[in-house]
């Protein structure tokens, strides 16, 4: 099991494709117990609250699936701190 996580660390790591975090590291790092800071959690809290405005305004199925494919691959791969722009802002 050891050697499973050390290749998976290897291959798969954050760190290693850019080390920037995501709102996904940081959903992870909040289930994993760990503290997160005041600005990561303002970065989670405008994404959530960005990501249903725009699926709430899809018209249709299809619209609605391509929206919600965006926001995963924003969520996995765009940079955290992008949320804690003004625009993310109520």
């Amino acid at each position: 099991m050891e050697n499973r996580t050390h290749l998976l660390n290897k291959y798969f790591a954050k760190a290693d494709i850019g080390g920037i975090p995501s709102i996904n590291d940081l959903r992870d790092k909040e289930f994993n117990g760990e503290p997160l800071t005041l600005k990561e959690k303002q970065a989670l809290v405008n994404f959530d609250r960005f990501r249903l405005d725009v699926l709430n305004a899809q018209t249709d199925d299809a619209s609605f699936h391509k929206r919600y494919q965006e926001l995963q691959v924003m969520a996995n791969l765009g940079d955290y701190s992008e949320f804690l722009k003004e625009k993310y802002f109520l």
